[in-house]
């Protein structure tokens, strides 16, 4: 069992807020997080996949009555959208009687059903907390380097499996489950599953490159607003990242296409048949996921209400991600390189004097930390992501 540091910022918010929304993509570990907090409070854990369960919240006001002073723990919501409704009547009759706290804790699988559900009947009752695949805070060294992180991605069975063979397998099966059951489930209409695969694989080809919808449309033989549809879909479902450009006054030409990355990067590799190191660094891919990787690891770690983007001009002045990071007047400034000998380009340079970081950063395949100018530090992921996650938190 590797512990997980969304433990405490989930029985955190479980004392600030009566429903807790523990979000994340299907496999990610989110029942195993709440099977853990449900043995320590005593907690009624229902899954609602099952449809002994469900049935048991045919009068959900009637059956839950007798847990009013337990923490009820709601797997799959998705599955009982209309329970919406009734939870935020227990809530507000409990707050009535003083029971303010820490009532519901809900998981999803993905943000869409659960996001407008919540949104229209549980607002100002809800605390949204994400629960993303491993990185490399909650992973030490000793359990995998961050080559293996990298490679194998961070749903915990990937991660975790005997051989790299086992694997490549989950995430293939994964990848089969979402097209062939969970999209049409968590949307209510059927998209074929060929042209979400290929769409998919063509994105991971493409991984960290501009959205043309156009381009991906014309290859697909479906209309434009319809891949933008499908894209939206695995935004929603928390697979795709849709990074946006920096919103800069400088003046310049910039680019105003989002960035598009397959947030996993075991499920890029498993999406382009890659199932090794030696398989992936000779790929034309490698640059760009291990720039995709490396971003997710950062937004992980990142304060929450931190902003991310991407600078790009016309001309071709570039920052891989700029954080805006709360409480700070200006951005950090942090391009990514895969290898042990990273140096500063031209594009970068140019981009920072447009956009004045308060701080840059090169962050590289390596460990060590030194300056590669006066501005510029060179910098390893792991010791990246502690600093970003000890820049509001402190080192607690």
């Amino acid at each position: 069992m590797i512990p997980r540091r969304t433990h405490r910022i989930v029985a955190n918010a479980l004392r600030r807020q009566a429903a807790v929304a523990l979000i994340g993509p299907r496999q990610v570990g989110k029942t195993t997080l709440a099977y853990e907090i449900a043995e320590r409070t005593d907690a009624l854990y229902l899954d609602l996949e099952s449809s002994v369960d469900r049935a048991k919240l045919a009068d959900a006001r009637f059956f839950l009555a007798e847990y009013e002073d337990r923490l009820v723990v709601l797997d799959e919501i998705h599955r009982a959208p209309g329970l919406f409704p009734e939870l935020r009547g227990m809530i507000d009759q409990g707050r009535r009687r003083g029971e303010r706290t820490g009532r519901f804790l809900i998981l999803g699988s993905a943000s869409v059903d659960l996001l407008r559900q919540s949104g229209e009947s549980l607002a100002g009752r809800i605390e949204y907390v994400p629960l993303n695949p491993f990185d490399v805070l909650d992973v030490s060294p000793e359990v995998a380097s961050t080559t293996e992180l990298w490679v194998r991605g961070g749903f915990p069975d990937s991660l975790l499996a005997a051989s790299g063979d086992d694997s490549l397998i989950f995430r293939r099966n994964l990848i089969r489950t979402y097209l062939e059951r969970d999209i049409s489930e968590f949307t209510g209409r059927r998209i074929p599953a060929e042209t979400l695969e290929r769409l998919w694989t063509m994105l991971a080809h493409g991984q960290g490159a501009l959205l043309n919808a156009s381009k991906l449309a014309a290859s697909l033989m479906v209309s434009s607003p319809t891949v933008a549809g499908y894209i939206d879909l695995l935004v929603d479902l928390l697979l795709v990242r849709r990074l946006r450009p920096f919103p800069s006054s400088s003046g310049k030409r910039l680019v105003k296409s989002p960035k598009i990355y397959i947030r996993d990067s075991g499920l890029v590799h498993a999406l382009l048949g890659l199932d090794s190191h030696n398989a992936l660094i000779g790929h034309p891919v490698a640059g760009t996921s291990w720039e995709g990787f490396v971003i997710e690891n950062l937004l992980a770690a990142a304060p929450p209400g931190t902003a991310a983007h991407f600078y790009r001009t016309q001309a071709g002045a570039e920052i891989d991600l700029v954080l805006e990071l709360p409480g700070e007047s200006t951005p950090w400034a942090i391009e990514v390189k895969l290898g042990l000998t990273p140096s500063i380009s031209r594009g970068f340079y140019n981009a920072c004097e447009d956009v004045e970081p308060q701080r840059a950063f090169i962050v590289y395949s390596g460990d060590d930390c030194y300056p590669l100018s006066t501005d510029v530090e060179a910098i390893g992921l792991r010791a990246m992501t502690k600093l970003l996650y000890e820049q509001v938190r402190g080192s607690d």
